[in-house]
């Protein structure tokens, strides 16, 4: 079975992205779609974890998706 991708991101007024779009025409928020890509549900998703242990997408990989607001 082919993994979902992320197809478009939500942000929010100060262009925070807040949710994500998927290939199946999922709307997941942010910490949602953290734990699947986590899991390794998601293809060409990176994860960044940080010494202080917070964990975040490398949003490098957002900036060619459509972004709504």
């Amino acid at each position: 079975m082919e993994k979902e991708k992320i197809v478009s991101v939500y942000r929010n007024h100060m262009g925070d992205i807040i949710s994500f779009q998927t290939s199946q025409g999922r709307i997941i928020s942010y910490r949602k779609a953290l734990l699947e890509a986590s899991d390794e549900k998601f293809s060409d998703v990176h994860i960044v974890e940080y010494e202080n242990g917070e964990t975040l997408f490398d949003h490098a990989a957002f900036e060619n998706l459509p972004s709504y607001y």
